[in-house]
């Protein structure tokens, strides 16, 4: 094992112990020596770990007194909670409850996205829309759909859309979402709980309506509002599925407050 792989692997066992209590905010961490010796490495090793930490922003470091124990988990950035929802999948209540606020961010962000841009005038020529949606159905159709790739293109799609738009803001936090989602298989593969097929058909069927002189009805918007929150409810019971909690979740926030307490 090289010693960029045991520097990472000891920070992300440590960050564990930060993020889920076993090391109390404004304690000390254990110091160089202690990091050393429990790991069977050398000091200057044990040294870097811990100012991986520090960069992570899971502890912080004082001149002469070693390094603090920071509260992440009301204190965190959304990097420290994207390196969070990866450490949590040992944790499958934790873990859920996680992934529940970023699947509520990313409905949010993706629902507002798609009908700003059914609202706005055309800024993307469609041509441009469909190559990256035949490039999804290429790869949904295939034997083996690999849904890293389709969430890829699909996130690539919706910041065209919020470049056009001018949603600099809502496409730096879709981007960290998106991020923290890739990182985690189990998040990957709980966003295609539809078939892949289903995925291409929406795209296809939004290009239509953003290439058709009149736009959607009201009633055919409030359809594609509440089919958007019926996808997302078997985004979550996927996601159950996947990391093993609790059989009575339902895909409601009751049922994921359940889950994650039982």
């Amino acid at each position: 094992m090289g010693e960029r792989t045991v520097v990472a692997d000891v920070a992300d066992e440590l960050a564990r112990r930060v993020a889920f209590g076993q090391y109390a905010p404004g304690e000390l961490m254990p110091s160089v020596r202690q990091v050393a010796d429990e790991f069977n490495m050398n000091r200057a090793t044990a040294q870097l770990i811990l100012g991986r930490l520090e960069s992570y922003g899971f502890v912080d470091a004082h001149r002469g007194k070693g390094f603090t124990i920071r509260d992440v988990r009301t204190q965190g950035g959304v990097e420290v909670y994207r390196r969070l929802f990866r450490l949590s999948m040992p944790m499958p209540e934790i873990a859920l409850e996680m992934f529940g606020n970023i699947v509520d961010e990313e409905r949010a962000i993706v629902l507002d996205t798609l009908l700003d841009y059914t609202e706005a005038d055309r800024r993307i020529d469609s041509a441009v829309l469909k190559a990256d949606i035949d490039a999804l159905e290429i790869i949904a159709r295939s034997k083996n759909p690999d849904p890293r790739r389709m969430l890829t293109i699909e996130l690539a799609l919706l910041r065209r859309l919020q470049t056009a738009l001018g949603q600099t803001m809502r496409r730096s936090v879709l981007n960290s979402l998106g991020d923290m989602v890739l990182e985690v298989p189990e998040a990957v593969e709980a966003f295609f709980a539809a078939s892949p097929d289903l995925h291409v058909l929406v795209w296809r069927a939004l290009v239509a309506v953003w290439e058709s002189d009149g736009g959607p009805s009201a009633a055919q918007l409030a359809l594609f509002e509440d089919l958007f929150g019926m996808y997302h409810q078997k985004v979550m019971a996927r996601f159950v599925e996947l990391v093993g909690v609790a059989e009575t979740f339902d895909g409601t926030a009751e049922g994921i407050s359940h889950a994650a307490t039982a």
